[in-house]
């Protein structure tokens, strides 16, 4: 249904649609990323077998920790903290920011990138063609920073990695660009319920203890706000009245003042939130004691978990 409507946007305003290659590539590197970090943490010379043997031996150095230290089939948290998982001490005290970036980049095992990749095909490409590789490649990367922000003000006692954060940015790009462009779209109710409903299943498994949903909020929140900014497309009609002979481009506004309402308070929260965000994190703030009830967010106690 949301496909459709795309197309029919697209028709109905006489654009091209972008061949999608960012998103393949995004893909690609992840996948590329991931074969270097298990080569490097090469199992079965580094497992001393406390918590079990190697999973899938046959691999050699490829093979997964024991179940019992990884349940995603992956390294160890040493070595994704080696390669560049966000870690709160080393982020602040150790002066490494850059981890705000590689985070983003890593996965702590193979059922965590196939599921994470899976939906950055989805929404990626989707997206791509319809808006162009800058403008979702931003997306993309602004987001994932804006969720290792937010979870390193959070969590500061345990690593993080993955690409949910941009995934969530991508999201939540997608959410603010129909409500943006509502006038465009039809089938707009059923396209926003469906939209709230994946958003709500994400930030539902966020709330596994193994799961880093800050990083999910944050970049949810950061990609719900670039889409009013750089997702916006004119309104319904506009080009049949560039286009007449009967009237002028200015006859009518490219734009609705809605549409230019949200792009300014989005611009704003984006800037002020990042801003916020890294000089707390920089002061060695901890997220916990502004708000003792938003650890609830990140991970839910249950009678078949604790947290």
């Amino acid at each position: 249904m949301r496909s459709r409507d795309m197309e029919r946007g697209r028709k109905h305003r006489g654009d091209t649609q972008w061949t999608a290659w960012l998103t393949p590539t995004i893909v690609v590197a992840n996948v590329s990323i991931f074969i270097v970090v298990m080569y490097t943490n090469d199992c079965p010379k580094t497992t001393t077998g406390a918590n079990g043997d190697c999973v899938a031996k046959l691999l050699r150095r490829f093979s997964f920790q024991p179940l019992r230290e990884n349940p995603f089939l992956g390294p160890s948290s040493s070595t994704l903290e080696k390669l560049g998982a966000l870690d709160w001490k080393k982020v602040v005290q150790g002066n490494e920011k850059w981890r705000l970036i590689t985070a983003m980049w890593l996965h702590a095992g193979i059922i965590h990138l196939v599921m994470n990749m899976f939906d950055v095909i989805i929404f990626g490409i989707r997206l791509e063609q319809q808006f162009g590789f800058i403008r979702i490649g931003l997306i993309y990367l602004i987001s994932g920073f804006g969720g290792s922000i937010l979870s390193a003000l959070f969590l500061q006692k345990s690593i993080s990695v993955g690409a949910s954060g941009a995934l969530l940015g991508l999201m939540g790009a997608m959410l603010s660009e129909l409500l943006t462009n509502w006038t465009i779209y039809k089938s707009k109710l059923c396209a926003l319920l469906s939209f709230l409903f994946i958003i709500a299943i994400n930030l539902a498994i966020g709330l596994l203890p193994w799961v880093d949903n800050f990083a999910h909020i944050g970049g949810l929140l950061t990609g719900f706000c670039l889409g009013f900014i750089l997702l916006m497309q004119p309104q319904s009609g506009w080009e049949e009245f560039r286009n007449s002979s009967q009237y002028g481009a200015r006859a009518r506004s490219k734009y609705n003042p809605c549409q230019y309402v949200l792009f300014f308070v989005a611009a704003v929260l984006v800037v002020a939130g990042l801003t916020v965000g890294l000089v707390m994190l920089f002061d060695g703030e901890n997220g916990n004691k502004h708000c003792k009830w938003c650890h609830r967010l990140d991970c839910y106690p249950t009678s078949k978990w604790s947290c």
